[in-house]
């Protein structure tokens, strides 16, 4: 307890002194996972919608591989990625390893399949009913599929906090692929996993904590926007 009473200080006077690393670390933790999080809505929700309104052979196989994506171990993802920008890798000539660039794809992969999924369960919830009485009405095929993702856009939120929460909190690809680099790719979960092996467990608990508190204070202003369009 003692421990992680220091670690509480530490933290708190981490975030008030202004310490420059750690803000630096903090924002770059931000951005990282918010950017790999607005490409995996920018693919996961045509995909998922399109999965959702279509018949097709091998649909049943389609699905259960976005279901078993949104389960993806961070370190098989971090592996082939690492393998893929390898400099003898299929674009090794891009030089992106151990970039941000490098930890922004690695964590679209594990976001992706998440948002995917859950757009997919989102959409299959509004009744065929509702679609076809739609189509009946008049609508174009896009005003349907529009007027579906409205319906299905409180379940979508918690898609997005999924996806964010999944990549904000992962370690193992980012490690493998962005090497944890001072002041270029050292984010939040790598900072205190090396700060752990180090033995300065109260800096690693301080690092946590604020890790904690930027999840928390993002999924709640998606959790007040979802709530609130709700109501």
């Amino acid at each position: 307890m003692e421990l992680i009473g220091q670690g509480i200080a530490q933290a708190l006077r981490l975030l008030l002194s202004g310490d420059a690393e750690v803000w630096q670390i903090t924002w770059l933790s931000l951005g990282i996972s918010a950017t790999a999080t607005l490409l995996s809505l920018v693919v996961g929700i045509p995909l998922g919608t399109a999965v959702a309104l279509t018949r097709f052979p091998g649909r049943g196989f389609a699905v259960s591989l976005i279901n078993t994506g949104m389960g993806l171990p961070p370190v098989v993802v971090g592996l082939f990625v690492t393998i893929i920008l390898w400099r003898n890798g299929l674009l090794g000539m891009l030089e992106l390893l151990y970039t941000p660039t490098a930890m922004i794809l690695a964590q679209l992969v594990i976001a992706a399949p998440i948002v995917t999924g859950l757009t997919l369960a989102a959409i299959q919830q509004v009744p065929e009913k509702f679609r076809l009485q739609l189509l009946a009405l008049g609508a174009s095929r896009a005003q349907m599929v529009w007027t579906l993702l409205k319906e299905a856009r409180l379940p979508m939120l918690a898609a997005v906090m999924a996806g964010f929460g999944a990549v904000i909190s992962e370690v193992g690809a980012s490690l493998m692929v962005g090497g944890n680099i001072k002041g270029s790719t050292r984010v939040l979960t790598t900072a205190t996993v090396l700060e752990t092996s180090k033995g300065n467990f109260d800096a690693a608990i301080a690092l946590s904590l604020i890790l904690l508190l930027l999840m928390f204070l993002v999924n709640w202003a998606l959790t007040w926007i979802q709530q609130g369009r709700r109501a």
